[in-house]
């Protein structure tokens, strides 16, 4: 199935080739597809499926866009 990926901030370089219509297998979690991409659970802070904030082992459906935050620092 193909879903949009984007990445934010120092997530970006993660990002894989033809994110906007990235392919995965049908069933994938977010957490899958943190595991594909190489990045750990505590590089990214929060995640949104088309616009609504969802947890890791959230289910990706065809068409579905993907936001990934890094958690952000400040001082």
């Amino acid at each position: 199935m193909i879903i949009t990926l984007k990445a934010f901030a120092t997530l970006q370089k993660y990002m894989p080739e033809h994110a906007d219509a990235y392919e995965v297998p049908e069933g994938t979690t977010v957490q899958e597809l943190l595991d594909r991409l190489g990045l750990s659970d505590d590089q990214v802070r929060l995640v949104f499926i088309n616009g609504a904030h969802v947890s890791l082992q959230a289910v990706i459906a065809e068409g579905d866009r993907l936001g990934l935050f890094p958690a952000v620092g400040g001082g």
